[in-house]
């Protein structure tokens, strides 16, 4: 069961502003990747916080409500199929976390300072710990995990009425039988995620090859401007693969501050 040890370490090191970081549907075939990240209140505890995999379903939605109404603050964030597509799942889930803090950020007078993420490190500019099954250990971790839970299921059940031959309000998109099924009968939507090897088989057109490359290195030529004597090119090592040549898509409304 988690616990708010983590939470109470990060207080007595000097840190006051302390948020959860997670995410959900990483594994799904269908669909973004969300995820939530929450500063709860010492002075307001919810009890039953758990990972959101070990809850019922109607109890996460009441815990989620809980959720909203006591933390000091909360947002999530989103990566969508064609982002997934671009940048690998991986990535697509730590950019789906940082949008979640920018989110987080928007609502709060005085910007977090310390992050507790679940198995993967987020790529903004503040202290952060990460826990291995860290929805299991820590009660932050726990509580945007089910935020992130609960806001993707609304998004799956949203797209079971544009899809109903897949099943989504079911299965959240995953690869159960029944959207295997419908996978192998009608083949797959554009909201699919071409880049996972059972959306890729049964597609009857090649959509994706593999991952975009950036330009190479000789394109990002760096000229050298007047009053600078050393400007260098980049190596091709030092170009990053995993990381989109342009800024990525944002989803609608999980964009930028409201």
């Amino acid at each position: 069961m988690p616990s708010s040890r983590y939470e109470r370490a990060a207080r007595k090191a000097g840190h006051r502003v302390i948020a959860g970081i997670d995410e959900a549907g990483r594994g799904a075939l269908f669909g973004p990747v969300f995820a939530g990240a929450v500063v709860l209140d010492p002075d307001r505890p919810i009890r039953g916080l758990d990972d959101s995999k070990q809850l019922e379903p109607e109890r996460r939605e009441v815990l989620a409500g809980r959720i909203r109404e006591r933390a000091i603050a909360w947002g999530v964030g989103a990566a969508d199929a064609f982002e997934i597509d671009r940048v690998n799942i991986l990535q697509a889930a730590r950019l789906a976390m940082k949008r979640a803090v920018q989110q987080l950020d928007c609502k709060l007078s005085s910007k977090c300072d310390y992050l507790l993420v679940d198995a993967v490190s987020v790529d903004v500019p503040i202290p952060q710990r990460v826990l291995i099954h860290g929805d299991a250990l820590c009660f932050s971790i726990a509580a945007a995990s089910i935020l992130a839970k609960t806001a993707r299921d609304a998004a799956l059940r949203e797209w079971d009425r544009v899809f109903p031959e897949y099943r989504l309000f079911s299965n959240k998109g995953y690869g159960s039988p029944e959207h295997l099924s419908a996978l192998e009968r009608v083949g797959p939507t554009a909201l699919h995620r071409f880049s996972f090897e059972p959306v890729r088989n049964v597609s009857k057109f090649i959509v994706w090859t593999g991952y975009p490359m950036l330009k190479t290195a000789e394109a990002l030529k760096i000229t050298k401007a007047p009053g600078i004597a050393d400007a260098r090119e980049p190596s091709e090592e030092s170009v990053q693969p995993s990381k989109p040549s342009k800024k990525p898509r944002l989803p609608l409304a999980l964009a930028a501050c409201p």
